[in-house]
C-alpha cells in the first residue's frame, strides 16, 4: 500500500511537476498562498506511494503521459527523494503561510517552481541529481538504488 514505484515513467513524472508548477504559480497570487498547504499534502501522498494517492498523481499517470507516447522507464529511488524534498519545502511554505510570513512562504514557493519547472520542461531532476551526489558521497548506501550505481558503473567502463 505505501510502496513507490520502481521504475518510475518519467513522463508520468513530468507531467506531475507541470501541474506541481501550475499550482504553485496560482499559490503566488494574492489571497491563495494556502494552496502551499494543498501542494504540501500532495507531495506527501506522492512520497508515501507514488501516484496512488495523489489526485495529481492520477491525472499524470493515468491521463497525461499514455497520450505522450511510450512511458520512459527511469529508476523510482531518486524520484522519491525528489518528492521527499518537495515535501519538506511545501511543508515549510505551508507553516510560513499559517504563521503570517507570507513573504517567506512565497520565496519557498518560488523555489519549487524553479526545480519543479527543471523537471518539467528541460527533464532535470534537481532531486534526482542530489540524490546521485549522495550516492557518490557514500551517504545513500547502492542498495537503496541498484540501477543507479550500476549505470555509474556502466558510464566508467564504457567511457
Amino acid at each position: 500500500m505505501f510502496d513507490f514505484p520502481n521504475p518510475v515513467n518519467e513522463k508520468a513524472a513530468r507531467s506531475v511537476a507541470a501541474g506541481v508548477v501550475l499550482i504553485s504559480l496560482v499559490a503566488l497570487l494574492p489571497h491563495l498562498t494556502w494552496l502551499s498547504v494543498l501542494l504540501a499534502v500532495g507531495f506527501w501522498l506522492r512520497v508515501a506511494s507514488g501516484p496512488r494517492f495523489s489526485p495529481l498523481g492520477q491525472l499524470a499517470t493515468r491521463v497525461v503521459a499514455p497520450r505522450l507516447g511510450d512511458p520512459r522507464l527511469v529508476a523510482g529511488p531518486p524520484k522519491r527523494f525528489a518528492q521527499l524534498i518537495g515535501a519538506l519545502v511545501t511543508s515549510s511554505a505551508a507553516t510560513c503561510y499559517l504563521l503570517g510570513a507570507l513573504g517567506a512562504a512565497k520565496l519557498l514557493l518560488l523555489a519549487i517552481v524553479l526545480a519543479a519547472g527543471l523537471e518539467s520542461a528541460a527533464g532535470l531532476c534537481v532531486g534526482c541529481v542530489l540524490f546521485g551526489q549522495l550516492m557518490r558521497m557514500g551517504l545513500i548506501r547502492e542498495e537503496v538504488c541498484v540501477e543507479c550505481a550500476t549505470v555509474g558503473l556502466r558510464y566508467r567502463q564504457n567511457g
